[in-house]
Parts: C-alpha cells; structure tokens; sequence
C-alpha cells in the first residue's frame, strides 16, 4: 500500500503507538488527525506535532464516534485510513467486588470502540479507490494474561473481529490490518514497571515498533508481527500451555506480593 498523501485518522494519538504512528505517517507526506479524551494532551501533542490535526473524541462513546464522523467527513474528505489504536490495560483481580459498569471498560475501549469505528466509517472507505483499516491488537491476543483479564479478552475479540472483516472485505478496496503489538515502553505498560519479574529489557521501543508496522502496511502484509511478537505467535500454536504456565506464574507474583 502506498503510505503517502493519504488522509488517515488515528484513535489514542498522544502518546505511545498512536503518537509515534502520527509523527512517522506525517514525515511521509500524509495529513494526520489525531482523537483522544483529554484536551490539554491534545493541545500538548499538536506543540510537539504543529502538522497533526485534533479532535477530541472519546471511543467509548457512540455519541461522540458519531460526532467525530461529521466532523472528518466535512474538514477531511479525502480520509481514506483509519487506524484503531486508542486502548487501556489494566491489572484485575476478579475475584475482588468490581463496579458493574467499570469491570468492562477495557471491552468498551478496546473492542466495542474499533468495532463501532468502522461501522461508522466504513460506507465511506468504501467510496474511496484506496482505503484501510488498521487494528491494533496485541501478543496477549494469543494468549490468557490472568494479570489483565479483561483487557486480554478485549485484544482477543478485536483479533477475532478483525480477521472476520478482512474476509468480508476482501472483494471490496479497503484493505484490512492488525498491528500485533509485543509490550512496548509505552504509558500503556508503566503500571507493570514495579512488579516482580517484570523486564523492561523485554519491551519493544515504539518507534521501532511502529517502523515495521509502517513496512507491513507498504508490504500489503495483512498481519504484522513485530519483535517478540514473532516468538508468542509460533509459542502460542506450539506451546500454549506453556505461556500460559508463564503468565500465570507472572499473575501469582503480583498477588504475592500485594
């Protein structure tokens, strides 16, 4: 796919994935607009970025994906990419009371946001010669992550999904992406940083992460899988009770030591 002179929307784009996505595809000649919940990191965001473009907008909500489409549509509407990368993670314990209406906030966030994204902005993709959608999932998506259930049944789903729509789509022009990220030193992990048997030395730097993500695309390579994603995607058709023997012993760590 050509990654040049396209308009493209990313979701979560002031820091970590989305962000480096957003300095990247601008250095390469695209018109970027960024979406995310808080105002003064957009403003922040666009200081460092003066080429991107902001909108506030919050996935979670459909008043507010519906509210976005208006928008792009009238001030962008040459978009022809859409990348769903806004998301959160967070350490749960299930079998602590929980909030009925904050337990599923990673579903709503990760996966029911991406799914209503392109419900919005789909019909209009359509229209255009070149379009596509990039959905970014992750390696826990192979695998349960009992430190982040919910979280790793969002990535889990969005991977599921994803597969199902680039079926869909596949006589049609919009071309279908999953990014499957391995941990990465972004915001998004920092709340594991102090946890026994966490090794940053094990995290991908983004921008790297985002380099292959970007040669995938031009590669038309329909799944990308960076760094130790490579290794989880082999380990997960070959040893899976193996991960998660590893991930589970990363879960009874964290409580031990609570």
């Amino acid at each position: 796919m050509e990654l040049s002179k396209n308009t493209i929307l990313i979701t979560g784009g002031t820091s970590g994935f989305g962000f480096e996505f957003a300095s990247k595809l601008i250095a390469l000649g695209n018109t970027v607009i960024i979406t995310g919940r808080n105002a003064r990191k957009l403003e922040e965001t666009k200081q460092i970025l003066p080429g991107v473009h902001i909108i506030q907008s919050d996935v979670s909500k459909i008043y507010d994906i519906s509210s976005l489409y208006d928008q792009v549509i009238e001030e962008f509407p040459d978009l022809n990419i859409l990348i769903n990368n806004a998301g959160e993670m967070r350490k749960i314990f299930l079998n602590e009371d929980h909030d009925l209406s904050d337990i599923t906030r990673e579903i709503e966030i990760n996966l029911m946001g991406p799914i209503r994204m392109v419900q919005e902005f789909l019909p209009y993709l359509k229209r255009k010669p070149n379009a596509a959608i990039m959905n970014v999932t992750s390696g826990i998506a192979l695998m349960a992550f009992p430190i982040a259930p919910v979280y790793g049944a969002s990535k889990s789903g969005l991977r599921s999904y994803t597969q199902s729509l680039r079926v869909q789509l596949k006589n049609t022009n919009v071309k279908v992406f999953e990014l499957v990220a391995p941990g990465s030193t972004t915001p998004l992990n920092d709340k594991f940083k102090n946890d026994e048997g966490f090794n940053e030395k094990m995290l991908m730097a983004p921008d790297k992460l985002i380099d292959e993500a970007i040669k995938g695309m031009k590669n038309d390579s329909y799944e990308i899988y960076p760094g130790l994603a490579k290794v989880m995607r082999i380990m997960s058709r070959l040893a899976p009770k193996l991960l998660l023997s590893q991930t589970t012993k990363m879960y009874e760590k964290v409580v031990s030591s609570i």
